[in-house]
């Protein structure tokens, strides 16, 4: 009698969830979009008999990241840590509560004039870019009132006649999947399956390779092409947030699409200037790497090389690709792009500079130049090296990682503003031998020290005093004066809520907050679920 019950209320049951699903779309989801993509019938399609899957099946041994923290760093988390982590959720919800104000539904608030401004397709990229963060801060209902406003977003509703490729996927598409990980909403998945259908638009092209710009009016007569210098690492660090969206909806073609780029990469890896890395600007159209002469792991090039490790994290080690263009890059970075600044105490950390291939004449290489630079755009390297050291069992790697990582600790002490500038020059020792914010937790998160935490207290500090408006927070214009006095430009843009503030918070967290074996971050700070082990 009993089974029989319960075989007669299971289809009232199917119906009751269909109900409450089509409630819950409603409530939150539009079915009135500006335009369909994923029905546009592309110029240079892919047979979906052609399309490369992602991997199946349990991920493959590779190395745990996160540190062995002792039971009481989760039952017991330190009184000085859980003030510190208030300290820094309380600066995420003033500068929160002033875009509310000011400026909701706006890509950023203008922290001094207090405007609403639309610098990334009119997308409420904040609110978006912020979405996992509310989560993680354990900020439910601020959360929920989000969900409204991203049913709501049209992607075809735009003054823009192009957008970025890179930018609007970082932000918009990893802003949604991460926050759907974390959180199970529905419409976050169906908001990001439209965005993805549209990006994937980017790669209708002769050659599949997407240019940096998607231009709607290109995209719809099929006569877009990739660029023939585009940043390099703006079609290459589309890969996680794909490859994600392809696992969470089984559809393969968004991981097919960034896939043939990796195979570019791939094949170009040995035929550059610079043997092992490819340079800050890449030919795309006609699949070559070899004019460029610069190579860096700061702007222009940065992500491409962050991916690499954390693609294999998101693969679940099957796709064998990613490590071995990871270790070759990063051999020849450690030959001739790390540097060991000359200061006065001789202290024992790194940066990666730039290198720039000089040649006695066309074709004839004659030696590679370092340029001792340090960007802030750079000071995620500290990470890469860590998780591709703990992912590969590079222990060397997790060495050079902190090493990196205490550098850019070192800078943000070294200005008077307390703030690291975006480049600046230095004088390197002949040897490197001697003894970010995201490098910063993440190796907190790998080694367990304490020192690291110290680290980001101080930066917290020194961030909040150099750019506090009366309302936010804001971009400055000089960090070598006190910090009273640096210039506050008009403009917070939405990774500062999304990526500077959660990685602050994170580091404070107990560490079973988002684990490191659990999850990987995008280059945005978007935590993406990797496969279970």
């Amino acid at each position: 009698m009993g089974a029989r019950r319960r075989g007669a209320l299971a289809p009232r049951a199917g119906i009751f969830l269909v109900i409450v699903t089509v409630i819950i779309c409603f409530r939150y989801y539009r079915f009135d979009a500006g335009y369909d993509w994923s029905q546009h019938a592309q110029r240079f399609p892919v047979a979906e008999a052609d399309m490369t899957r992602p991997p199946q099946g349990p991920p493959l041994r590779q190395g745990r990241v996160q540190y062995r923290f002792p039971r009481a760093a989760f039952v017991a988390p330190d009184a000085r840590l859980a003030s510190r982590r208030e300290a820094v959720r309380d600066a995420f919800l003033r500068c929160w509560n002033s875009y509310k104000e000011h400026a909701w539904g706006y890509d950023e608030l203008a922290p001094v004039s207090l405007k609403g401004k639309t610098t990334f397709g009119g997308w409420a990229a904040t609110l978006v870019d912020s979405l996992d963060a509310l989560l993680i801060m354990g900020l439910d209902a601020e959360f929920n009132a989000t969900l409204p406003v991203v049913g709501a977003l049209d992607w075809a509703r735009t003054a823009d006649s192009s957008i970025n490729v890179f930018e609007t996927t970082i932000r918009h598409l990893g802003g949604l999947l991460s926050a759907y990980d974390l959180s199970g909403e529905r419409v976050l998945l169906l908001k990001a399956i439209e965005l993805g259908d549209m990006l994937y638009m980017a790669f209708d092209t002769p050659n599949r390779m997407p240019p940096f710009w998607l231009n709607f009016a290109q995209a719809k007569a099929g006569t877009q092409r990739a660029g023939a210098a585009d940043p390099s690492a703006a079609p290459t660090s589309l890969s996680l947030e794909l490859t994600r969206l392809s696992q969470l909806t089984g559809n393969p073609k968004y991981f097919d699409a960034t896939d043939r780029v990796k195979k570019f990469l791939a094949r170009t890896q040995e035929t550059t200037q610079l043997p092992g890395m490819w340079p800050v600007q890449m030919d795309f159209a006609n699949e070559r790497a070899w004019e460029s002469r610069d190579f860096t792991l700061g702007a222009l090039a940065d992500s491409l090389y962050e991916y690499l490790p954390k693609m294999s994290a998101l693969l679940g080690g099957h796709d064998a690709a990613y490590e071995r263009m990871y270790t070759r890059a990063m051999d020849v970075v450690e030959r001739h792009l790390l540097f060991r600044p000359m200061l006065p105490h001789g202290d024992d950390i790194l940066f990666s500079g730039n290198a720039r291939v000089l040649l006695e004449k066309e074709g004839v290489q004659q030696h590679v130049e370092l340029v001792p630079e340090g960007q802030h755009l750079g000071c995620f390297a500290g990470g890469m090296f860590g998780l591709g050291g703990k992912l590969f069992g590079i222990e060397k790697h997790v060495e050079i990682g902190e090493r990196l990582a205490r550098g850019c600790a070192w800078a943000y002490d070294a200005f008077a503003a307390g703030v690291m500038p975006e480049i600046f020059g230095m004088i390197p020792c002949p040897s490197i031998a001697e003894g970010s914010i995201e490098s910063v937790f993440l190796l907190y998160r790998m080694t367990g020290k304490a020192e690291y935490q110290e680290m980001a207290w101080r930066m917290f500090l020194a961030v909040q005093n150099a750019t506090s408006t009366e309302h936010a927070n804001s971009a400055i214009l000089d960090v070598t004066i006190e910090a009273s006095a640096t210039g506050k430009l008009d403009s917070m843009e939405s990774f500062f809520m999304a990526e500077t503030l959660k990685y602050f918070y994170l580091v404070f967290s107990p560490p079973d907050l988002i684990s490191l074996d659990q999850y990987v971050f995008n280059t945005e700070a978007h935590p993406l679920r990797r496969p279970k082990r």
